[in-house]
């Protein structure tokens, strides 16, 4: 990327600095006043709502917010194509020597947002000035989100359950990606989960890959979720192996429900010096893995007794040779048993279907999957039964450069103002 100039420089500096002792609100103004030195006239904040559906336009800046729509739908407008595949486009046509563009807010490889940008310049320099302030506003985004009501209650389109805001707060981002794996998940109800929830953790070579489902629909199935994941963290973190970190999970459970709660999951971990995977199954569906994009296959794998039972089956850890390219699947009963109207299942077939169609069809992981359970949803009208979470894992290969396999997993290959007909 074309390195910033002076002025880019100084933006990024002046931003930084006054972003020590700033809180959220006073990022949209703060972000547009330093952006003057990159010759940029108008810079406005878009976040995505919680179920990626929409782009809310984050409040500060209300003079330069005249004129400009509050929410912008993901579904059929440029804004959210620009979001679906991270890729920078026109934000309007060029006129009286103004240049808008809709620029991807990016945390890593996690979809955060959009700014829309009015910049004087229309070339290399203007994009890698743009790119660098979008980066610089998602990591202050993230580093104060934590702290802000504010902006809580902007991405959510209605009121969230009590077990829904623990889960959200415990879970990592739901986009992760090296030059070995693509990692990326979605969960639904967004505003009403219960009992799943899902893990990654990268140590040295080893991915580490979990997910939980709870008995139950209710806050207390989001305590024994949350619980689970704590101590599988605790343990994992003291370098338990896979057979210990269950046995702790369980031990947990008991110590706290004496019998009278359980979780089901998949405990696993990759090698990605090797490909080798292997796994625990504490009574939960077995893991799929999608190979060349064309067939699917379960991973068999002798289930012991859901975590909290107690019922003294033995855990096996079990073992897969992955080829580059290979996807592993975590999910949870909610994705395949949602019915539609009529009774019928959305099923296995369908679930593994989908996943491949989309793939081939080119779609960024994180888009594949905000695809699906939207597509679930619309099967269960709108409405799910039960918690829907699916986790996806693709081996790239042992090596963390290059990078470009990943980034174009992910969904960050694109040449942004490049295929748009802006600077070359």
């Amino acid at each position: 990327m074309e390195r910033s100039g002076e002025g880019g420089r100084r933006m990024l500096a002046d931003l930084l600095d006054a972003s020590h002792l700033m809180p959220l609100e006073s990022l949209p103004a703060e972000a547009a006043e330093c952006a003057r030195a990159a010759s940029f006239r108008q810079v406005l904040i878009y976040v995505a709502d919680l179920q990626r559906t929409t782009l809310r336009l984050v409040p500060g800046d209300e003079a330069a917010a005249q004129g400009h729509e509050p929410e912008l739908h993901v579904e059929g407008t440029v804004a959210g194509r620009a979001y679906q595949y991270s890729d920078v486009l026109p934000a309007a046509p060029p006129g009286g020597g103004v240049f808008q563009w809709w620029v991807p807010l990016l945390d890593g490889t996690e979809r955060i947002g959009l700014l829309r940008v009015s910049s004087e310049r229309n070339d290399a320099g203007a994009r890698a000035d743009m790119e660098a302030l979008a980066a610089l506003v998602s990591l202050i985004i993230v580093s104060k989100r934590g702290t802000s009501d504010a902006l809580a209650r902007l991405v959510r389109a209605r009121s969230m359950s009590v077990a829904a805001e623990m889960q959200w707060n415990l879970l990592p981002p739901r986009t992760y990606a090296d030059g070995r794996v693509a990692i990326s998940a979605s969960l639904e109800p967004a505003y009403d989960i219960s009992g799943d929830v899902f893990e990654y953790a990268v140590d040295g070579p080893l991915v580490h890959l979990t997910i939980f489902d709870a008995m139950g629909h209710d806050t207390a199935a989001g305590l024994s979720g949350a619980l689970a994941l704590g101590a599988c963290r605790n343990a994992r973190r003291q370098g338990a192996a896979l057979v210990d970190k269950a046995d702790a999970v369980e031990a947990a459970l008991l110590e706290q429900y004496d019998h009278r709660r359980y979780v089901t999951g998949i405990l696993a971990t990759l090698d990605t010096r090797t490909g080798v995977l292997q796994w625990v199954n504490r009574g939960h569906h077995p893991p799929i893995v999608i190979r060349g994009n064309r067939w699917t296959s379960h991973l068999a794998c002798p289930p012991a007794h859901p975590m909290g039972t107690d019922l003294g089956l033995r855990s096996i850890v079990c073992e897969e040779h992955l080829q580059p390219g290979d996807r592993i699947v975590l999910y949870t009963d909610g994705i395949t048993e949602a019915r539609s109207s009529g009774g019928r299942e959305f099923g296995l077939a369908r679930f593994t279907d989908f996943l491949i169609r989309h793939h081939a069809d080119g779609l960024p992981v994180p888009e594949t999957l905000r695809r699906l359970v939207q597509a679930v949803l619309e099967y269960h009208d709108g409405r799910l039964q039960d918690d829907a979470t699916v986790l996806l894992c693709e081996w790239i290969g042992p090596h963390l450069e290059p990078a470009d396999v990943a980034a174009g997993l992910i969904g960050l290959a694109s040449n942004g103002l490049r295929d748009a007909g802006g600077p070359a």
